[in-house]
């Protein structure tokens, strides 16, 4: 008799991967993370594939690792995923000492970091639908501010001829 199984935290359509222990910072991570937020998978893989980061190619690692869950333990089409989340978070700091001027010593922390990405399946159909028409534009209020910042002009146009008349 062992521990009963957790229930399943992520939808039926979701894989995820983590990656630990990253050397960089979270906020350098970061960047690159938001880069393939959101994107179609392949063209995740392709935006880190060429990305100049150097983290990008441990961000990739993980990212294969996701898509491969979704395909081998949950049956997800790789044609379908999507990268719905791609979260960044601290994990442990190294702490060294770097030589400095009289006996002194400066302290250098080397941050480790982590990243969770979950990849998720999305239909094309189920897009489409999704995208509302945007509203028109208003054309009178543009107009308006136009008429006031013309106006402005022709009062300061008129002032200065009057200060030169003072002036002379």
């Amino acid at each position: 008799m062992g521990k009963q199984a957790l229930q399943r935290v992520l939808g039926d359509h979701q894989a995820k991967a983590i990656g630990r222990m990253l050397r960089t910072s979270p906020r350098k991570l970061n960047l690159v993370a938001q880069s393939i937020r959101g994107q179609k998978a392949e063209a995740a893989l392709n935006t880190l594939t060429f990305s100049p980061k150097r983290v990008a190619k441990q961000v990739k690692k993980v990212l294969q690792s996701a898509i491969a869950n979704a395909e081998n333990n949950h049956d997800l089409d790789v044609d379908d995923l999507v990268v719905s989340e791609a979260n960044v978070g601290k994990n442990m700091v190294m702490k060294r000492f770097h030589a400095r001027a009289r006996g002194r010593g400066a302290r250098v922390e080397k941050f480790f970091s982590q990243i969770t990405i979950v990849v998720e399946e999305k239909r094309e159909e189920e897009e489409k639908p999704a995208a509302k028409k945007a509203a028109p534009k208003k054309k009178g209020a543009g107009n308006a501010a136009k008429s006031q910042n013309s106006s402005a002009g022709k009062a300061r146009a008129e002032k200065a001829p009057e200060a030169a008349k003072e002036t002379a």
